[in-house]
């Protein structure tokens, strides 16, 4: 292929990213512009301001973080100019979001990553995903099915595993989850395998005894390769809301957090969390998901992003 193929082609590969992303985002577009369109129809200023802000916060931006923005607005916004509006809340996003855009980086081998989440965020799903695209650039990758207490958690992953061609350590349902993290770190260091996914039980993140088993996992791997896990990466639903800050924080407080994958963008109008955990939280946002497929997980672009979002 010769050089400008090349280059088209990952133009069209890129824009079709882009394009989809969009559409992924579509629900918290129309939560976050509707009415303020609406609102430029023989408004004034402040109130078109108002209904932003309201849009805002019922995308789930947060009080705190909305006022800010729409503060900054009122500040530099002269008159009812929508394009002008537009500019500058996309640029009062990006400054919020720019601070935790932190692409994950396999810095040593193997590379361990520990996957947090409660039941029903998409965890085992984007794990998969991740192994899939390791996988594909030709790394060499195994999963341990540590979610022991699930029903089909360790299937599920198994399927995922097949479908990427990466070896699965299990043990049987109900197993110590501990001893699954033991042999698959053995298995890895064996092997030679360029990284590790270990996925984790996800009952209720109120739960002592969870904290607790997930502080013996991250141990477990210590112990096998010292600084392992190199990466706590804590999977949220982004429908859940401002819910998805409080899971945060609790995994935080119990094992640290290192990165945050925000999955099922797609499927709601409270998109603008993302906002909320950047300003709130400050961990480093690994990922973003806006569909079922592969290439719907996305490396966090703050700039794309924005310009998707808005």
């Amino acid at each position: 292929m010769t050089k400008g193929k090349e280059e088209e082609r990952m133009f069209k590969k890129l824009k079709a990213g882009f394009e989809n992303l969009k559409a992924g985002l579509a629900r918290t577009h129309n939560a976050i512009m509707g009415g303020v369109e609406a609102a430029f129809t023989g408004k004034s200023r402040e109130d078109i301001l108002e209904a932003l802000e309201e849009s805002l916060i019922l995308s789930d931006v947060g009080v705190k973080a909305s006022g800010e923005i729409v503060d900054k607005l009122r500040e530099e916004l002269a008159g009812k100019d929508e394009e002008r509006l537009k500019a500058l809340l996309k640029e009062s996003i990006y400054d919020i979001l720019k601070k935790v855009e932190r692409p994950l980086e396999v810095t040593s081998h193997p590379f361990v990553i520990m996957v947090l989440g409660v039941n029903g965020v998409g965890k085992t799903t984007t794990i998969g995903k991740l192994a899939a695209r390791y996988s594909s650039s030709g790394k060499s990758v195994i999963l341990a099915a540590g979610d022991t207490f699930r029903a089909a958690a360790i299937e599920q992953l198994e399927g995922w595993g097949q479908r990427a061609g990466c070896p699965v350590i299990r043990q049987s349902q109900g197993g110590d989850p501990g001893a699954v993290v033991y042999d698959a770190m053995k298995a890895a260091l064996s092997r030679r395998s360029d990284i590790i996914i270990l996925d984790t039980a996800g009952r209720l993140h109120t739960k002592v005894n969870l904290m607790e088993e997930l502080k013996k996992v991250k141990k477990i791997a210590g112990r096998e390769l010292p600084g392992a896990p190199h990466e706590n990466l804590l999977v949220l639903d982004a429908s859940t809301g401002q819910n998805a800050i409080n899971q945060a924080r609790l995994f935080n407080e119990a094992v640290g957090v290192t990165g945050i994958a925000l999955t099922k963008l797609d499927g709601t109008a409270k998109g603008g969390i993302i906002v909320a955990i950047a300003r709130e939280l400050g961990i480093p946002i690994r990922y973003v998901g806006v569909g079922e497929t592969v290439e719907d997980l996305k490396e966090f672009d703050a700039r794309e992003f924005v310009e998707a979002l808005i």
